[in-house]
């Protein structure tokens, strides 16, 4: 059993203000981490935040984190791409700070049309200067590996070594696992070991203390499909055993989950939420 238990939460909708609409469904679905979007996940608005907001999320006890936009890529051989995506970044890490969030986690992204040479050297450039902006007191820049489709940066997790390199090991620098993402990259996290392997190899490629942050999702899809469709825990591909072998890792012990499951009501999430501390308690 972990010496720490790992709070259990959820991304959380923040309709109706980040604070009054996310942590009224934090407490329906019973989490006790949550994970928000600052600005439109499918647009490059940078909001500013509600200080009145912002004030009650940093005095709340839940563990924060917040997710940048989905249109993000730092790969991008598109100029205007790129830029975007680094002021969406820089948006969301000043957000983050002055809400009290932990880690803000972006997507490694993708080449698109460009070598896998020049899109690590423009990490390299505009991504590390980024790192170093961010104060002591701000959130840590996690990076979330992808599912393995076409031209992308990094999906397993061996993939992450180049970027800590090309980042060059940054001390704001941390990982977000994401267990559909790696089971559709090709980690089969479903055979009994299979997860264990990927966290001792996610541990060897950027050392100890860089995990951060899981996203606990099923899977709808088989391993090594290369396709990201969520699933309900214990309802796809991946199963409630991968889970409870999860929370056994040592490496594991204190580490937020998140759930990013499907579900437009509370009830499901809760249920989600229910099932990850039945595996965690019993771990």
């Amino acid at each position: 059993m972990t010496s720490t238990k790992s709070p259990i939460g959820g991304h959380v909708p923040v309709a109706g203000g980040l604070a009054t609409g996310g942590l009224k469904y934090a407490a329906e679905i019973g989490a006790e981490t949550v994970q928000v979007f600052v600005s439109n996940p499918r647009g490059w608005a940078l909001p500013e935040g509600k200080p009145a907001e912002d004030e009650k999320m940093r005095a709340q006890d839940l563990p924060v984190y917040v997710h940048t936009p989905y249109l993000v890529n730092v790969g991008s051989p598109t100029q205007e791409t790129l830029e975007k995506s680094l002021a969406s970044i820089r948006h969301s890490l000043q957000r983050g700070r002055a809400i009290g969030a932990k880690g803000v986690v972006v997507h490694t992204g993708s080449a698109v049309s460009q070598p896998y040479e020049a899109a690590m050297a423009q990490v390299h450039d505009h991504v590390l200067p980024l790192l170093d902006e961010i104060p002591d007191d701000g959130p840590d820049l996690l990076l979330e590996p992808m599912a393995g489709q076409a031209n992308m940066l990094c999906a397993k997790v061996e993939q992450l070594g180049p970027f800590f390199e090309q980042l060059e090991h940054h001390p704001k620098l941390g990982v977000c696992f994401d267990t559909c993402h790696a089971f559709a990259a090709g980690h089969d996290l479903a055979t009994p070991g299979g997860m264990t392997e990927t966290i001792n190899s996610l541990i060897a490629t950027v050392g100890e203390n860089r995990l951060k942050l899981i996203h606990a999702n099923d899977s709808k899809d088989l391993c090594a499909s290369g396709r990201d469709r969520h699933e309900n825990i214990g309802a796809g591909h991946i199963g409630e055993k991968a889970f409870a072998e999860l929370f056994q890792h040592p490496a594991v012990a204190g580490i937020p989950f998140i759930i990013e499951t499907p579900g437009r009501a509370p009830e499901p999430h809760g249920k989600d939420i229910e099932t990850l501390k039945r595996l965690r308690d019993s771990a």
